[in-house]
């Protein structure tokens, strides 16, 4: 039993070795070939369709024979109306999960730029769902112009908060005609925060020297390794102080209805308290909310998906082969040997 743990081993190693050189020689052939500009492509999802499907499939397991034969003769006689009739007007539904550095707006650009190519302001909508604890001023600023270039093609928006939309997540949602969000949603935290470590002392202690040379006397404030000034603290606060007046100007300028000194404390509430602040519109969640328009709206999910490269595919392909035989070794041997 020894001999085979042993030898399960050593092919384990040996597996791994061969594994290891494969990827190597895989990621140099891969940086050997021009790179190509990553590109993506819009994807449709019929929403309405999924939903008729679901209502379908539990009819389907519930309704006896009778009701179930009924049912069908119904729906026959409604897709024959239809046929007649004038299309439905459409929603489009985008849902946006922002992280600290808000990358997803290159995303969210694109699906912005489909909707208002192919949208009718007369009659559609959109709907954003909206997921994100905020995160860097520039990149939710940008966000947010997205959502603006909705508006500013007269269609209509709607901005649904399931979970969080809080500082800069709240910056976006605040440009939405109306706001709806689930009863423990978190919205708010209209404030702005900055932190940075100093390191200088350690440096100090251990007699190693930091030297930095900037031209422009606030170049740099704050910094890591250099000692901190009074001044340079004053200056950051400052900046801190002025971001935090654009952002609550912005807020306001969206939702005048607010108070804005009582909501831009850098506080955050859920929705059930919210509403009555003023930062949200309606106690509702975005399931509720495609519900209710299913019977008035052809709803569509619109996605911008980047297709991945040949590098991508093969480091995704390896590392997910590596994990599989290094967890299906690991497995026998363990079995082997308990």
């Amino acid at each position: 039993m020894e001999f085979l743990y042993e030898y399960g081993l050593f092919f384990a190693k040996t597996v791994t070795f061969v594994i290891a050189i494969a990827v190597v020689l895989m990621l140099i052939v891969a940086s050997a070939v021009k790179p190509k500009s990553k590109k993506g492509e819009i994807e449709i999802e019929d929403v309405s369709e999924k939903l008729n499907e679901l209502k379908e499939s539990f009819l389907h397991n519930t309704l006896s024979k009778k009701e179930l034969k009924a049912h069908q003769k119904q729906l026959k006689a409604q897709s024959k109306k239809s046929v007649s009739d004038e299309p439905k007007p459409r929603l489009y539904v985008v849902d946006f999960t922002g992280s600290m550095d808000a990358h997803e707006v290159e995303s969210l650009r694109e699906e912005v730029t489909a909707i208002i190519s192919i949208a009718d302001p007369k009659t559609d909508k959109v709907l954003v769902r909206l997921e994100s604890g905020g995160g860097v001023v520039h990149g939710y600023g940008l966000a947010a112009s997205q959502l603006q270039r909705i508006k500013s093609a007269g269609i209509p928006l709607s901005v649904a908060i399931d979970k969080v939309a809080a500082s800069g997540g709240y910056m976006m949602a605040c440009v939405a005609d109306e706001i709806l969000a689930a009863p423990f949603a978190i919205v708010g935290s209209i404030g702005v925060i900055a932190q940075i470590p100093n390191f200088n002392k350690i440096l100090k202690k251990n007699d190693v020297d930091f030297e930095q040379i900037t031209a422009g006397e606030f170049k740099r404030t704050l910094t890591l390794f250099g000692e901190n000034t009074d001044k340079a603290r004053e200056k950051f606060r400052d900046e801190i102080e002025e971001t935090h007046g654009l952002f609550k100007t912005f807020v306001s300028t969206q939702r005048p209805s607010l108070n804005i000194d009582l909501v831009a404390t850098g506080e955050h509430w859920f929705a059930t308290q919210a509403i009555d602040k003023g930062l949200i519109d309606v106690i509702k969640t975005s399931d509720d909310a495609l519900l209710e328009q299913q019977s008035e709206r052809q709803i569509y999910k619109v996605k911008y998906k980047v297709k991945k490269g040949l590098s991508d595919k093969l480091a995704l392909g390896l590392s997910s082969g590596v994990n599989k035989v290094g967890v299906s070794l690991l497995s026998k041997f363990k079995s082997m040997n308990p």
